[in-house]
């Protein structure tokens, strides 16, 4: 802002009046005009709105990119047990699928992503993951992947040491995931995928989507309707080589 007047006198950003002046009605000599006087009064008033509105401005820029501590706990397991290679078939054991002799703990063919752990602790690396496995991605606002999910996590407890059964939060609000979790008893290992990377390096916009992981490495991705119990155990035994009891 421009200074005007003389010298030896304030600059209108202190909102003072310049020594010796008064306010009286514009066109008098040697005085400040009161349009002037109500200028100076106004910005100063501003000021602190303003001010407020940058702050909050601020404050939801670092809201959008750091995103808050969740309140809900986390009811799903740690991931630390996916550094281990499940047990499937035993070394040497025809595949149930194939009949071809099974390959022990050969990395997985996923996308080289690394993703948090929902619970905490170290991040994943999916190509370290070794199968078999079954990696399902949900959220929970998807009517599907909520009826498929309990079934997810009663195949986890059916194959428990034999097959990694893990989840993917995708898309979603960790606490919308954790209360889900909470109320329909999923404890599965579960990442968080906040910016849906997984399912667009696996090229599918919509969930759920499940993928199958046999003990060779190799993948198979099904985007169908949610399975039930019997088909979900005819997929595990024709992709990831585990047979389930039912």
């Amino acid at each position: 802002m421009s200074r005007e007047g003389g010298a030896g006198t304030s600059g209108e950003t202190g909102g003072e009046l310049p020594r010796g002046s008064a306010v009286t009605s514009e066109g008098s000599a040697g005085a400040m005009p009161r349009s002037r006087y109500r200028r100076l009064m106004s910005a100063r008033c501003l000021a602190p709105p303003v001010a407020l509105l940058l702050a909050a401005t601020a404050v939801a820029c670092t809201a959008e990119t750091t995103p808050t501590a969740p309140k809900q706990r986390s009811p799903f397991a740690g991931c630390e047990m996916l550094a281990s290679t499940p047990s499937g078939p035993a070394p040497g054991a025809p595949d149930s699928a194939s009949g071809a002799p099974a390959t022990a703990g050969a990395p997985a063919d996923l996308p080289d992503l690394v993703l948090p752990c929902f619970s905490g602790g170290n991040p994943v690396q999916l190509a370290d993951l070794r199968g078999p496995a079954v990696i399902n991605l949900w959220a929970s606002w998807c009517d599907p992947c909520r009826e498929e999910l309990p079934a997810m996590q009663r195949l986890a407890d059916r194959t428990a040491g034999r097959l990694h059964v893990v989840g993917v939060d995708t898309g979603d609000a960790r606490d919308a995931a954790a209360s889900f979790g909470t109320d329909n008893g999923v404890t599965l290992p579960t990442l968080y995928d906040r910016d849906r990377k997984l399912a667009s390096a696996l090229g599918r916009a919509a969930l759920p989507v499940t993928v199958f992981v046999g003990a060779d490495g190799k993948r198979y991705v099904y985007d169908r309707l949610p399975p039930d119990d019997a088909q979900l155990a005819e997929l595990v035994r024709d992709h990831a080589g585990v047979a389930v009891a039912p």
